[in-house]
């Protein structure tokens, strides 16, 4: 008969309590679990866009209680095709032409989904972008990050604490519309009412590099609620485009 050895598990116990005690200490530090960040390039001038911008929507209403944000960018170089998309802005743009570098890509399109800065898909095909989101749900995150925000005078004040740094990272904090509806004039989606869903309506960036906690300060859309709105932040490798984690700001 073989013997039990009991000290293996007396070691084992002392090492989760101390893990256990280690998480109380940082309350406001979550646990580094999987992350999917949807970042997603759209355009109300693109005709191939509604189905991706309904799936983003579905998808959000799906994982809203989980690790999963959605970001749609609408980008300016539809404008220019007999429609101008209200919500376009060329920053967002730069930032596909950003991705096209990092992942390797041109030339860019719309729909264009990008899931944790790794990788692409056209953001209409549902089952390539739920594969990719439970892939990516699977792997832990290698930086956690906290956010509180506090609206005062038109102004978002955001705290925020990262911890996992790389050398050349960056804290993206995007102030989002959570959805709209656009009655579309001309173009390829003339005489046709769109639904828009977790709209980025200002991008704002701040580098990080040896501190990893501190105050953002945003002015709020016009149209700011609590209710409407929200932040998501997410820390970016400047190096390759990876994600390294992401977080819901908490309303005070």
């Amino acid at each position: 008969m073989k013997k039990i050895k009991t000290a293996p598990i007396f070691v084992t116990l002392l090492l989760l309590i101390g893990m256990t005690s280690c998480a109380q200490n940082n309350p406001d530090i979550k646990t580094a679990k999987g992350i999917a960040v949807l970042e997603l390039f759209t355009s109300e001038g693109c005709s191939s866009c509604p189905p991706a911008d309904d799936l983003m929507g579905s998808i959000q209403n799906e994982y809203k209680d989980a690790q999963v944000y959605v970001l749609s960018y609408h980008v300016d170089y539809w404008d220019r095709q007999g429609w101008k998309d209200i919500f376009s802005n060329p920053d967002y743009t730069k930032r596909q032409y950003d991705y096209a570098k990092w992942l390797g890509k041109e030339p860019i399109y719309t729909p264009q989904v990008i899931v944790n800065g790794k990788k692409d898909y056209i953001g209409s095909d549902e089952t390539a972008v739920r594969n990719a989101i439970k892939n990516a749900l699977s792997k832990p995150a290698t930086a956690e990050l906290a956010l509180e925000t506090t609206l005062v005078n038109n102004k978002l004040n955001v705290n925020y604490n990262v911890n996992g740094i790389s050398k050349n990272s960056l804290l993206l904090l995007a102030v989002v519309q959570k959805s709209a509806k656009s009655s579309v004039k001309r173009g390829e989606n003339a005489n046709r009412i769109l639904s828009h869903y977790q709209i980025v309506k200002k991008l704002h960036s701040i580098a990080l590099k040896n501190n990893g906690s501190g105050t953002a300060t945003i002015a709020a859309p016009k149209e700011f609620t609590a209710k409407d709105f929200e932040i998501i932040g997410f820390v970016q490798d400047l190096n390759s485009g990876a994600i390294l984690g992401a977080a819901r700001a908490e309303n005070n």
